[in-house]
């Protein structure tokens, strides 16, 4: 895709706030469902060794609006009952694996974001977050990393993929300010991957390419944290073909839905999912 049709798109989804492959594991793990007392907006799920606890950010319903999906026949919106928007949220996970503890993305950030009072009723403090992995650098999934002018995770080590880095500050200043302003704030502990690295806690980042420059899908053991694979699950998973306007290059992001989807089918993965509905994870 052009330089330019980039930051177009890059500057559309910013002011909207949208939102190597490894090998496969073996196994038989299964999700088991753990929510005991939390809170509605939170959810933790056992996948083999890796505990996933689901964060919905976003306070109140979230439904996608259908002219997000401008390629959507209407024959095919009024069959799924689609017509007053997609049911979504705006997601983050905090994940155990290996011994660590990761936050994957921070969402919007928003006065009335969810995340700093869900870590806490899980007895996390900002303080404690001492691993974030970004899926990509839209404002709903770096919002959360500042709390004003100042870091909100004081001792997070930021691990994103280069591609993606170096994309968003290729973009002109007005496209790229939140991103430059927060990847500065971060800049002694920001750390930038290649497709197909092992991170820390054996997590490995899965090129995924598409919605943005160097959008990454995460997997951890049976886990597999995908970003915004899919803004509208009830209508992208059994139609991979259609895309929200948000995704950047829409060719290639149909071919990362189909690949990624196919892949968590063929290995029974759990898949997390950013604007998945509540509670934000699907078992294959």
């Amino acid at each position: 895709m052009r330089k330019n049709a980039w930051a177009v798109m890059a500057l559309a989804c910013t002011l909207s706030g949208c939102g190597g492959q490894a090998s496969p594991n073996t196994g038989n793990e299964t999700a088991t469902d753990s929510t005991l007392d939390h809170p509605s907006d939170v959810r933790t799920i056992q996948t083999g060794s890796v505990t996933a606890t689901w964060i919905q950010d976003n306070a109140g319903e979230k439904l996608m609006p259908r002219t997000l999906f401008a390629q959507a026949p209407d024959a095919l919106i009024d069959s799924l009952s689609l017509q007053n928007g997609i049911p979504s949220t705006v997601s983050t996970f905090w994940v155990e694996t290996q011994g660590i503890r990761i936050l994957f993305d921070t969402g919007l950030g928003a006065p009335d974001s969810r995340l700093l009072p869900c870590l806490e009723s899980l007895g996390v403090s900002p303080a404690d977050v001492r691993y974030v992995f970004l899926t990509h650098f839209h404002g709903d999934h770096i919002g959360g990393l500042m709390k004003g002018d100042s870091v909100a995770f004081p001792q997070a080590e930021i691990h994103a993929a280069r591609t993606e880095y170096d994309a968003w500050m290729k973009m002109p200043e007005g496209q790229k300010n939140q991103v430059a302003k927060t990847m500065e704030a971060y800049q002694d502990r920001l750390h930038l991957f290649e497709f197909g690295d092992t991170l820390p806690g054996g997590v490995v980042a899965l090129e995924a390419t598409g919605h943005t420059p160097g959008h990454t899908v995460f997997q951890a053991g049976k886990l597999l944290v995908v970003g915004d694979l899919m803004h509208g699950v009830a209508l992208q998973k059994e139609h991979p073909e259609i895309c929200a306007s948000y995704d950047m290059d829409a060719e290639t992001a149909i071919a990362t839905r189909k690949r990624i989807l196919q892949y968590a089918r063929d290995n029974h993965l759990t898949m997390a999912g950013m604007h998945f509905p509540a509670p934000a994870f699907i078992t294959e």
